[in-house]
This record gives structure tokens, C-alpha cells and sequence, in this order.
């Protein structure tokens, strides 16, 4: 049973059993309540000087910035900085392409923490679950509250143009508290399972590091040692015209950009080019089993973002590519150069800025230590059993992100009900 109701977008389909409310279609039960209902704002200073500055960080949350770009980006007097304790929250005003409304975060991983007086930061009221809203803020429910507030291209140095009254007195939608209790453990089961395979994929890879350490040792010192520069061709792709219909329409050659070079594997390729690209333009096809090196990264941090393919694609300018010479298997160099990963970050990537670059005369230099063909050989076929159960890991943790966002998509709308 379903009745028609005007809204100020038009005429919407109400179902049985739900409501529209303030523009939002939500289960009889359920309210529309001000924001600061729930949460009220923290304002307090660093009094106590504390120095573990926080930023936001769209995977791990709020998060240190010595932890996370090994350095701090913060003035020398921290005292106008605001105190946050562990479990209270802060919205970041700045927009980015994975937060077009800026971020809400909830401070999980630290007792304490300090952020850029810019933020807006606030705590749970009593009897608010906390677990509920930080699974409605990340799912970007209050997404449509920031729209209404900051008004189309008012932004100012990256910020949006959110002022903290209107933010306080946005809407919220509320579940009864039972509802609210069951629905966060529900998707608080999924960020489990999701943290416990991560966990996983960590061990498997000390025990790879491992493997590689002993296999690397025991196949002695005495062998040849090669500059990477002369361990086969190679050679730089580049981007074709984007307004060259030519170029894209009908493509049947996968296109990789640096950020598909993923840490296990070559994500699908977004675009596809034609044949008249590669002719016309700088980019160039990788052949089958050749390396790729991501010289030029802003999404990898802090590491040497180097994977195969295993078959033909053209490659972008932030990336080279390498057809290994007759004598040298493709795995085994891929391996040792990620098992050297560490020593070459130190070596090799320039750091300091939010893209990072190999500085490619120095790197080209490095001497790989090559045993016979046959033994490069055996060393990559167990290397690459290990490396096929850290991408089966990771695929289930892409699988389980992918059911929980369809559970918070479902749950937090009101769309499928729980029972409490």
C-alpha cells in the first residue's frame, strides 16, 4: 500500500508504513531531530600541551600526522588547537574527491589528540550511540545537511562555507535507540571481519618478507649483480588527447593509470584507447609480463609502487615500464624489489610534498644481485604461491566492504528493518 505526497522536489512514492520528513523518507518509528539533540560542540583548548596532532584521513579516520606523513604540518604553538578524547568527533570543512562535503571522523585510536582549530569538533550527548552515527556520518548521511548549509561555490582557501550554528541545527535522522543499538552492531560485525582480514594480509606479509629474507640469503651472495638501467628495455607511456574522440571511442586497449597500480595487482582498467592513440600519441603498450614502475604517485604513500602484467597495456606518463632481458624472470625481480621496498623508499623517493617521485637516475643505478635463470625460477614459484593468498585476502576484503556498504545503504535509510 503506498500514498502520494508533495514534497518540494515533486510528487514521491510513500510506502506503507513511512513518512517524509524534512525531505527525507523514513519508517513511521522513526524522528527528525536537530543535530545538537545528540551531539553537543567541543570547544575545549590545549592547556596541557599536548603534541599528537591529528588529521583526517579517508581509510584510517583521525589519525597522527607523524603516523601518517611522518612529519608534522602544524605551527610551533599548539595552544589554539582543540583537545579531542578518545570517541569524540571532528568535521573537517576541507573538500577532497572521496569527500566532496569534507569528513566527520570519530577519534578511535588514540586516548588523546589535538586539531586545527578549523574543525568543527563535537561529543555525544547522553544516551546518543555513538556507533550508530559514526556509521551515518562515514556512510555520508549527513552529507544532504552540508548541501543545504554551505551554499554552491562558497568556499574559501579549499573550505567549505560551513558555519558551526547552522551545523549544529541540521537535521539528523533518528532511529528509535533499540534500532540504533542493532544496527550499529550489525555493521560494526562487518568493520570487524573487514579489520581481521587486514590484520591477516599484515602477518602473511611479515611471513612473505620473511620468505624472501631467508630464500634471498640462502641462495648465497656469488651472483652477478646487475644495474636495474640494464636489466632489459625500458620505456615511458603518456596520455592521449582526452578531446580526440579518436583516441577513446570504440577503445579496445586497456589504459592503465598510476593510481590502478595497486599494491598486489593491476586494478580493471577505467579506459580503453585505439589503435590510432598508440600511433599518434606518446603513450606506449607494455607487453605481457613486462613491470611496471609507478615513478609519479599521490595515492601509494611512502612506497616503490612496482606490479606485472599479464597481458598487453598502454601505460600513462607517470608510469615505466620494463621488458626484463633474456636471462632475467620477470617475478623474481618484481620480488626482490619489493622485498628491498623499505631501503629503497629511504633511497630513492623523494618525500616532503602530497606527491611523492622517484628520482629515477639514482634508482636506475641499483644493483640487483641475479642467480642462475633456474633458480631465479624456483625462488619466484614460492614467492608467488604466498603473493596469490595475499591477493585472495585482499579480494575478500574488498567483498566484505562491498557488503557492508550495501547493508549501510539498506539499514541506515530505513529501507530494510531490524529486528530488536
Amino acid at each position: 500500500m503506498t500514498k502520494q505526497m508533495k514534497s518540494s522536489t515533486g510528487i514521491e512514492q510513500i510506502p506503507g508504513g513511512y513518512k517524509l520528513e524534512y525531505g527525507y523518507v523514513i519508517p513511521k518509528e522513526w524522528q527528525i531531530v536537530r543535530f545538537d539533540k545528540c551531539f553537543h560542540r567541543l570547544t575545549q583548548k590545549n592547556a596541557e600541551n599536548n603534541q599528537n596532532v591529528l588529521t583526517i584521513s579517508a581509510q584510517q579516520g583521525l589519525i597522527s600526522q607523524l603516523d601518517y606523513y611522518n612529519t608534522l604540518y602544524a605551527s610551533e604553538d599548539k595552544t589554539g588547537y582543540f583537545l579531542l578524547q578518545k570517541g569524540d568527533f571532528a568535521y573537517n570543512k576541507s573538500y577532497s574527491t572521496d569527500y566532496a562535503y569534507g569528513a566527520i571522523k570519530q577519534l578511535e585510536k588514540y586516548e588523546k589528540g589535538i586539531v586545527s582549530p578549523l574543525y568543527i569538533c563535537f561529543s555525544a550527548n547522553k544516551h546518543t550511540n555513538t556507533d550508530f552515527y559514526r556509521q551515518y556520518f562515514e556512510a555520508g548521511r549527513f552529507n544532504r545537511e552540508i548541501y543545504k548549509i554551505a551554499q554552491e561555490g562558497a568556499r574559501n582557501h579549499g573550505l567549505l562555507n560551513v558555519s558551526t550554528p547552522e551545523f549544529f541545527s541540521a537535521a539528523l535522522v533518528y532511529p528509535p535507540v533499540a534500532e540504533q543499538k542493532k544496527i550499529a552492531e550489525i555493521l560494526t560485525h562487518c568493520d570487524k571481519v573487514i579489520e581481521l582480514k587486514q590484520r591477516l594480509i599484515e602477518e602473511e606479509k611479515k611471513k612473505n618478507q620473511w620468505l624472501l629474507e631467508f630464500v634471498y640469503k640462502l641462495s648465497g651472495v656469488q651472483h652477478t649483480k646487475i644495474p636495474l638501467k640494464n636489466c632489459g628495455k625500458w620505456f615511458s607511456g603518456g596520455t592521449p588527447d582526452k578531446r580526440n574522440n579518436d583516441y577513446w571511442d570504440h577503445g579496445t586497449i586497456k589504459w592503465v593509470s598510476s593510481q590502478e597500480v595497486k599494491e598486489t595487482h593491476i586494478q580493471d582498467t577505467t579506459y580503453k584507447i585505439t589503435h590510432k592513440a598508440i600511433a599518434e600519441s606518446t603513450t606506449a603498450i607494455a607487453p605481457a609480463y613486462s613491470l611496471l614502475l609507478v615513478t609519479r604517485s599521490g595515492i601509494l604513500k611512502h612506497s616503490i609502487p612496482v606490479a606485472y602484467i599479464s597481458e598487453d597495456m598502454a601505460i600513462n606518463q607517470d608510469i615505466k615500464a620494463l621488458i626484463p632481458k633474456e636471462g632475467i624472470d620477470y617475478y623474481y625481480l618484481l620480488s626482490y624489489l619489493k622485498y628491498k621496498e623499505k631501503e629503497l623508499v629511504s633511497a630513492y623517493v623523494k618525500t616532503g610534498t602530497t606527491v611523492e617521485s622517484i628520482i629515477m637516475n639514482l634508482f636506475l643505478k641499483l644493483e640487483v644481485p641475479f642467480p642462475s635463470y633456474e633458480e631465479q625460477i624456483r625462488i619466484s614459484n614460492v614467492i608467488r604461491c604466498n603473493d596469490k593468498k595475499l591477493q585472495a585476502l585482499a579480494e575478500e576484503v574488498e567483498c566484505w566492504k562491498e557488503k557492508k556498504k550495501a547493508l549501510m545503504q539498506v539499514l541506515l535509510t530505513g529501507t530494510v528493518r531490524v529486528k530488536t
